[in-house]
């Protein structure tokens, strides 16, 4: 299993990473068995899973159901729980309650705060408790309102510094990573150089250690333009569309199921294009019990 300390080993020996986003059991199982080192339970499935404008109006209660979800998907990644707005504000006595649950509860090995400031007091704490901080800084989305919508931070001398005094408090504090966000790939190089702790990019250039996307944009399921940083490895959008398509005009026509679809009783052959007349639930309600034949969903 990677472990924070792998992380760290991956940029001592200077081995780029990458990191993605997961937000189901599936989609952790399936990058899990690809190999992406950390998968990340980002408060993004406000705006990709649940339709909300932003990640603010995401809850802690939203964030453990899917970390669960994620924990029983993926065996072998490092999974980082997201803290959402309002999770860890109010006192550092509330960010250690819910860092605890996303451990305790959902099975995360670590949490991600975004920002600097009085974030690196909570972030010394909690890692003083045995709690691994991965920090967050420059586009911090749960600070949308104050910085004005989703806008490239770090273009002035001064805003510039700030970051980068940010980014060395959370590694003084303990942060075992931290993500740069929407930064120019200037300051996210120097950043990158001036400390000790993996970087992981997002809309920051090629220079960090680490590279990471909400899964939906890499895989091409969120419509629309993408961001500038976003390279679509795939347009399942449209496949996705294709074959729901496909599967409505097979319905219509008759044509599914099909003989090799349906369940036969004691032995008995399917039911033929002129028996075919009782509802699904009447032609197939005794065969679920006959013999070894399974009917569950997934796997």
């Amino acid at each position: 299993m990677t472990t924070v300390l792998d992380v760290q080993r991956l940029k001592d020996e200077g081995r780029r990473f990458a990191m993605l986003t997961a937000y189901d059991y599936l989609s952790a199982k399936i990058l899990d068995e690809a190999g992406i080192p950390i998968l990340l339970v980002g408060d993004s499935l406000g705006m990709v899973m649940l339709g909300h404008p932003t990640t603010l109006p995401v809850t802690l209660d939203d964030m453990l159901h899917h970390a669960k979800a994620v924990a029983r998907g993926a065996k072998q990644a490092l999974l980082v729980g997201d803290m959402p707005f309002m999770s860890y504000h109010a006192s550092v006595e509330q960010a250690i309650t819910s860092a605890g649950r996303f451990v305790q509860e959902a099975g995360m090995h670590a949490v991600k705060l975004e920002g600097g400031g009085r974030v690196i007091e909570i972030t010394r704490r909690l890692t003083e408790i045995g709690i691994p901080v991965m920090g967050h800084v420059g586009l911090t989305p749960q600070f949308v309102h104050q910085m004005g919508g989703f806008k490239v931070q770090g273009k002035t001398d001064a805003q510039a510094a700030r970051i980068l005094a940010d980014a060395k408090g959370l590694e003084q504090a303990g942060a075992f990573s931290i993500v740069l966000e929407g930064v120019p790939s200037k300051l996210a190089s120097a950043i990158t150089q001036a400390l000790r702790i993996p970087t992981i990019g997002i809309g920051a250039g090629p220079a960090t250690d680490g590279q990471v996307l909400v899964l939906h944009d890499m895989l091409g399921l969120t419509s629309g333009k993408a961001p500038k940083f976003v390279k679509r490895y795939a347009n399942l959008a449209e496949e996705i569309a294709r074959a729901a398509t496909a599967y409505a005009d097979d319905v219509r026509d008759g044509k599914f199921p099909g003989p090799e679809h349906e369940y036969s009783a004691n032995g008995s052959a399917p039911a033929t294009d002129s028996t075919r007349q009782g509802s699904p639930r009447t032609r197939g309600e005794a065969s679920e019990f006959v013999g070894s034949e399974e009917v569950r969903y997934g796997g």
